[in-house]
């Protein structure tokens, strides 16, 4: 097996959870050239790679079919012996059918998995996702478990020593979907509650920049700082590395600090942590409502608002359920 695709094009978490198999083909064919498909956007998840020969970029919202028909000629030019499909969608299959690769790998949920030579089942409650994105590669590895991992770069470390200098936290505040983030005035609570001596660093992209401000206009609390939209992907893993806590949603900065091993306390509210997207690291804590809502889950992903107008899964989770850490603690480590 020399040459190896993998394709997820969905959005930056999904990226994330895929690479333990990177990791698990890098184990059993380190010769191998491994190449990896996903979206415009989300490339620079993998700058970098050390186990990655080549990414490429679908350019799914410009002239989508147009543009499908040059992914799949290009894929279909690389000649690969094996192409690994992550996703369960009309046009992932379509991309790993005409691949032309000698052994076509995916999931049978996908619609057009007839035309795959390996087909694996998918179950959404009682496995977390990278074990399901493990179980395409099993009967060509192994099963044993490996963890997600990222790669920041030198350069990428180098950008954000700067906010390093003393102990911090990061919170990444916002999510694409409206339901999946906790409310800026719960945010608010939680960052007052801390210690005034903890510079904490609010993360996201530029489209959260807004979100962010607002935040900090809330609180009027020194040392917070927003930095959503100022550092690449890699950059934000490397600041969430160090922080002695990461606050976030149930949404892509939960699986980066999975794959950083940071330390995580993760926000579920209309979503659950049995569909398998919990966080992984070493020291990690699932915040959620104690009530049992007859309401939640209220769908497997997200909505753009609470269908009943309440929020509850939201509003009835107290600051208290969070670790809120003693600045002096951490101080004391770092001054040793």
């Amino acid at each position: 097996m020399q040459k190896i695709l993998i394709i997820q094009t969905a959005f930056i978490g999904d990226v994330i959870l895929a690479t333990p198999i990177i990791e698990k083909l890098h184990q059993h064919y380190p010769e191998a050239k491994i190449d990896f498909l996903v979206r415009r956007g989300n490339g620079g998840l993998l700058k970098g790679h050390p186990y990655l020969n080549d990414v490429f970029i679908w350019k799914k919202k410009h002239n989508k079919y147009s543009s499908l028909l040059k992914v799949i000629a290009l894929v279909r030019s690389k000649k690969y012996d094996t192409v690994v499909n992550v996703q369960r969608f009309f046009a992932s299959g379509l991309i790993t059918a005409l691949s032309g690769a000698k052994l076509k790998i995916g999931f049978r949920k996908n619609p057009l998995s007839f035309l795959f030579d390996k087909k694996v089942g998918h179950r959404l409650k009682g496995q977390h996702e990278t074990s399901r994105n493990l179980s395409l590669i099993k009967e060509i590895t192994d099963k044993k478990y490996i963890r997600p991992k990222l790669y920041p770069r030198k350069i990428d470390y180098a950008s954000v020593s700067k906010y390093q200098a003393l102990p911090y936290l990061c919170i990444a505040p916002t999510s694409v979907w409206k339901t999946k983030e906790f409310p800026a005035l719960k945010w608010a609570e939680l960052i007052l509650a801390q210690d005034d001596d903890w510079p904490i660093y609010l993360l996201g992209g530029p489209d959260d920049f807004d979100a962010c401000e607002e935040l900090i206009e809330m609180c009027k609390r020194p040392k917070l700082i927003n930095l959503a939209g100022k550092l690449e992907f890699l950059a934000s893993a490397a600041l969430m590395e160090k922080a002695a806590m990461n606050y976030v949603n149930d949404s892509a900065p939960m699986h980066m600090a999975s794959a950083m091993n940071a330390p995580t306390n993760a926000v579920f509210c209309s979503t659950i942590p049995s569909f398998g997207f919990g966080p992984l690291s070493t020291k990690s804590k699932i915040v959620e409502t104690e009530e049992k809502l007859s309401c939640r889950p209220c769908g497997i992903h997200g909505r753009k608002s609470c269908p009943l107008g309440h929020f509850n899964c939201a509003h009835q989770i107290k600051k208290e359920q969070f670790d809120i850490l003693r600045y002096r603690d951490f101080y004391t480590e770092t001054a040793e």
